[in-house]
């Protein structure tokens, strides 16, 4: 950008420094004091109308002029070019490169939207370090996600090959917030159709939308009204519990919730939930869904781990993380 500016400014300052010459030499108006000054700089000539009335000194600054404003107009124009060809170079080279990022994902989010809900929740997951892809079609949050180092797609999220190229087929989720009720139904059709295992979470800014958004294959569905309307509840109801997850928030120690998937190799099977380290680590287990669909809220301490166990882990977020990476992931 600085170097266009300067680019620009040259130009610009040698073209008045013409025109005020030819006005002082000459006396001409000042149209056609810029018209001679442009077309003798970009070694067009002189006008018919101003030759052979010219006095010694125009014509001696107009030989100097010359002199210098080809060199000055051939160089700015070989500036101009080489900055266009390496933006053009650069933005491709990005582009790979992005690519080739988002090809290495796995278990990562999908993000469609990037609007005041998207920008929300990509700063939720990088601030839990955890992979995701911005899908948007409007060119301006290529710069706000390069400036951040987030990883991002532009185009129309209801595109297949958008989807696919944002590695939707090895994603763990995918969240729609686009501005419309039917796109965001458009792109949960898409991704159910695309990948039947991922778990969807799908804005409705309407009631009516969330029957529609859940036939189409959102796992959830969240209508920010009613989800507001909850929290001004649970504000009035329990105000001591809303503050202590404030203040937790506040101090940088995030309290979290997740569903931690034990898998086979995963320590604590076989294990009672008592003779685990989880409360050394911090995390408390408050549910235990098993395999066959049983569910133990909340779970004795004697309740045996089994592989394939889904455990609802509470604690720090990273008490949780650690847990999380134990166990070879969650659901």
């Amino acid at each position: 950008m600085k170097k266009l500016l300067l680019i620009i400014a040259l130009l610009l300052g040698f073209l008045i420094l013409g025109a005020v010459s030819f006005r002082l030499t000459e006396g001409w108006d000042w149209l056609q004091c810029f018209y001679e000054a442009v077309i003798i700089m970009t070694t067009v000539g002189l006008s018919a109308t101003s030759q052979g009335n010219l006095n010694p000194s125009t014509k001696m600054f107009i030989i100097c002029y010359l002199m210098v404003g080809v060199g000055i107009f051939t160089y700015c124009v070989t500036q101009l070019g080489q900055l266009l060809v390496n933006l053009q170079v650069r933005g491709y080279w990005e582009r790979r490169a992005m690519d080739h990022s988002i090809k290495k994902l796995k278990d990562h989010f999908v993000v469609c939207g990037f609007g005041r809900m998207g920008r929300t929740i990509c700063r939720y997951l990088h601030s839990r370090h955890k992979p995701f892809v911005v899908i948007d079609s409007d060119e301006r949050i290529a710069a706000a996600c390069r400036e951040l180092g987030w990883l991002h797609l532009i185009g129309d999220a209801t595109d297949d090959e958008i989807l696919l190229t944002a590695g939707i087929m090895e994603a763990k989720a995918l969240t729609t917030v686009l501005a419309t009720d039917a796109d965001n139904i458009y792109v949960v059709l898409s991704a159910r159709l695309l990948n039947d295992k991922m778990q969807i979470v799908a804005r409705a800014s309407d009631e009516k939308a969330i029957d529609k958004l859940e036939r189409a294959g959102a796992t959830r569905v969240v209508s920010p009204f009613s989800s507001g309307a909850m929290k001004i509840a649970r504000f009035m109801l329990n105000p001591s519990v809303e503050d202590f997850f404030e203040v937790t928030d506040d101090h940088g120690s995030q309290l979290e919730l997740a569903d931690v998937q034990i898998s086979a190799t995963s320590p604590c099977v076989g294990k009672r939930l008592m003779d685990t380290d989880l409360r050394e680590r911090g995390v408390m287990v408050v549910g235990i869904r098993r395999a066959n669909g049983e569910r133990l809220m909340p779970p004795p301490g004697t309740a045996v781990i089994e592989a394939g166990d889904c455990l609802f882990a509470f604690g720090s977020s990273q008490a949780v993380n650690e847990m999380i990476n134990l166990n070879v992931g969650s659901e």
